[in-house]
Parts: structure tokens; sequence; C-alpha cells
């Protein structure tokens, strides 16, 4: 089980989300406030990060460089998300472990998750 962040200023994405990863055991915090992703992070032990591109008129791609920057919050995996064509490009040079297209299916969902949180155990 692992903790995970979802940051997501859509509140039906955001439970849809924690419903599919809480049932394949995961423990998950939502968050529509991407201000507070460093401090939901530390507070909450956060091994996984779920990330949106765009999140109330905040560009997810921001949040996600400035984590990558600062030496205050561990180097956890993130995965980021969007709609908008050929954003996988620009989420990855942010920093981001991993991009999914939206809208994605559950298996994907739940594959890319356990694949990066495999990958990322044992790393501090």
């Amino acid at each position: 089980m692992a903790r995970i962040l979802i940051v997501d200023d859509d509140q039906s994405i955001g439970l849809m989300l924690k419903d599919i990863l809480e049932f394949s055991g995961h423990d998950v915090t939502i968050s529509q406030q991407p201000g507070k992703t460093k401090e939901n992070i530390l507070e909450n032990d956060i091994q996984l990060l779920l990330l949106d591109k765009l999140i109330s008129g905040v560009d997810g791609t921001d949040v996600c460089a400035e984590l990558r920057e600062d030496e205050d919050v561990p180097q956890i995996p993130i995965i980021m998300m969007s709609a908008l064509h050929n954003a996988g490009e620009v989420c990855k040079s942010a920093g981001a472990t991993e991009f999914i297209a939206k809208p994605f299916d559950m298996e994907t969902l739940i594959s890319k998750t356990n694949e990066i949180l495999e990958k990322h155990s044992g790393k501090d």
C-alpha cells in the first residue's frame, strides 16, 4: 500500500481516482489546491503524486518543476494527467515521471501506478 496524493480541481475526477486507487489498496489524499502540494506531500508522507496539468488557473507543470527543484521535498514519482493534445512532452520536460492522457481507463491508471511504485520502492 502506498500513500498517494491527487491534485486535481475537478472534484468528480479526484473522487473517481481516489475510489480506484483505494480499491487497489492505496491510501489516497485529494487536494484541489496546487499551492498546498508541497505541504501535503510532507504532512502525509506521500509516496506518489498524481498531478493534473491545469488546476484552477495554475499550470501543473510549474508545480511539478518547483517540486523537482525543492530540496525539502523527497524526489517522489509524479504522474501528470491532461486532456490537452501533446501535453505529455511538456509534462515530462517539467520533471514528471510519467504522463497519462485523459480520458484514461482504470486498468491504465492502476498498471502505471503500480509499475511506478514498484520501480521507486526502496528508493528514498
